[in-house]
């Protein structure tokens, strides 16, 4: 496997050079941070972070994300212009040595939390989303500022947004995703790219909205759309392991072995009878996910794509980015670190 890390360019607090000095340390997860979804990326500024990289003896060549506009997921008449600029931007990412690229079909919002700050007994602060806080509210008549949320849209807009949803439906969200990926993927293939989709986070609806990458079946189904390496899977334990019904270590085998697994996003979340959940610290114990058999699964099918700890608590004071600190993602690491040298010591 291949262990990376995920940067948010110059202006985040964590730097290049404390990224480089965790153990095995081997990839960053970035992107183009300053051009609006839809546009094209200039060559200069992927360079720019492939170069910043490369200073501090690390490798971009994992892409998060290219955003996939609002227009396409709708499969309104702008889409076909998009789609094509979608694939510029993979050329382009490949020309600078990006191997995979991760992206999501959410409608609206990426992620729903309702805290990114809940502190724990021993003082930590982790992202969390619980159900009781949900309750009452309606995007189309609240002020709603949930986290995830998208607060370049007007309410108006957000309305607009909502209606052309539930017009579209989920069988249409399919249909726009299957255009979506019989354009995209024979690029990525010409381009020796790994599309990854990242699973809705939450995996059920939110205020109405359909959402589709959610479970095994559908996970099945999206695969099944275009059957190719480089149409895979971002499997993040966390966003697909916030829900009961999914069994996650049972998945990672069964897709990793099938070798559709191109990034493994890895972390640890604690479930609540009533679906709420909170982030927890990576080992297994603190929280729902059974973290050594998840990366047991990922040995013993001889998985070597990415691997990065996904979010982690803030701790020992530190502040920054929810989710998105230096230190608990380094312990994370770390952590995963052991269990892939444990696993592959264990299976000789």
């Amino acid at each position: 496997m291949k262990m990376s890390f995920r940067w948010y360019g110059q202006d985040d607090p964590v730097s290049l050079r404390y990224i480089s000095q965790i153990p095995n340390m081997h990839s960053v997860v970035s992107a183009v941070y300053d051009v609006k979804p839809g546009q094209v990326w200039p060559e200069e500024s992927i360079k720019r972070v492939k170069d910043e990289c490369e200073k501090h003896g690390l490798v971009f060549d994992v892409v998060e994300s290219i955003p996939v506009p609002e227009d396409i997921k709708l499969g309104t008449e702008k889409a076909e212009e998009l789609i094509e600029v979608y694939c510029e931007n993979i050329r382009r990412c490949a020309k600078y040595g990006v191997k995979c690229v991760t992206y999501n079909f959410m409608p609206v919002f990426d992620w729903t939390r309702t805290q990114l700050d809940k502190e724990a007994e021993d003082g930590s602060t982790s992202l969390v989303m619980y159900w009781e806080q949900m309750q009452g509210l309606d995007p189309l008549t609240d002020d709603i500022d949930l986290p995830g949320w998208d607060a370049s849209y007007t309410k108006d807009e957000i309305k607009e947004l909502f209606r052309k949803y539930a017009e579209v439906g989920e069988e249409g969200l399919w249909a726009n995703l299957e255009r979506f990926l019989k354009k995209v993927i024979p690029v990525a293939e010409e381009c020796g790219v790994r599309m990854a989709i990242h699973p809705d986070d939450p995996p059920y609806p939110i205020f109405g909205l359909p959402r589709i990458i959610t479970n095994e079946e559908n996970l099945d189904r999206f695969l099944k759309i275009v059957d190719s390496p480089a149409n895979s899977l971002c499997l993040c334990t966390g966003s697909l392991g916030c829900a009961a019904f999914n069994d996650i270590p049972k998945m990672v085998r069964k897709y990793s072995a099938m070798d559709r697994i191109a990034f493994m996003h890895i972390r640890n979340v604690l479930n609540m009878e009533d679906g709420s959940f909170e982030e927890s610290g990576h080992l297994s114990k603190c929280g729902s996910i059974d973290m050594y058999e998840v990366v047991k699964a990922l040995t013993d099918t001889g998985f070597d794509g990415y691997v990065r700890p996904d979010h982690g608590r803030m701790i020992w004071g530190e502040t920054g980015r929810p989710g998105y600190g230096l230190y608990d993602r380094a312990l994370g690491a770390a952590y995963i670190n052991g269990l892939f040298e444990a696993c592959e010591k264990a299976g000789r």
